[in-house]
C-alpha cells in the first residue's frame, strides 16, 4: 500500500492545505530535480520509480513546471529521503493519510507507522 505525499513549492509558510494561497506558489520542475538527486530511477513511459535503500518513490512525469507533485512512498525510508530533499529546496510536504503538513525538520513525527495506523 503506498503512501501518497504532495509536495509544495510555496513562498507561504502552509499550515493548512485549506489555507494555501495559490499567489504563492511556485512553478518547479520536481521531476528535474529528482533525477538530478536520486541515482537509480526507473522509467516506464511517462511513469518513474525511484529505487532507494529499503524504499521506492512512484510519480508520473510532468509536461510543464508545476507547483506541487504528488508522490507514492512505500517503505519509511522515503520519507526521509523526501524529507532531505524537500529541506535543500524549500519545499513543503503534506501526508495526504492524515490531512496533515509533515515536519521536514522531524519527518519521524510523521512516521511509517502513523500511516499504516
Amino acid at each position: 500500500m503506498s503512501w501518497d505525499i504532495v509536495l509544495f513549492n510555496s513562498r507561504q509558510k502552509i499550515t493548512s492545505v485549506e489555507e494555501v494561497d495559490d499567489t504563492q506558489l511556485e512553478p518547479t520542475d520536481f521531476c528535474a530535480v529528482f533525477e538530478s538527486h536520486f541515482s537509480q530511477i526507473i522509467e516506464d513511459d511517462n511513469h518513474r520509480e525511484i529505487k532507494g535503500e529499503d524504499f521506492a518513490i512512484d510519480y508520473f512525469i510532468d509536461e510543464e513546471k508545476v507547483s506541487n507533485k504528488m508522490v507514492s512512498l512505500y517503505g519509511d525510508n522515503g520519507l526521509f529521503a523526501l524529507a532531505e530533499l524537500a529541506k535543500k529546496h524549500h519545499w513543503q510536504l503534506f501526508d495526504t493519510g492524515n490531512g496533515q503538513m509533515i515536519d521536514v525538520e522531524n519527518p519521524a513525527n510523521n512516521g511509517y507507522e502513523d500511516f499504516r495506523s
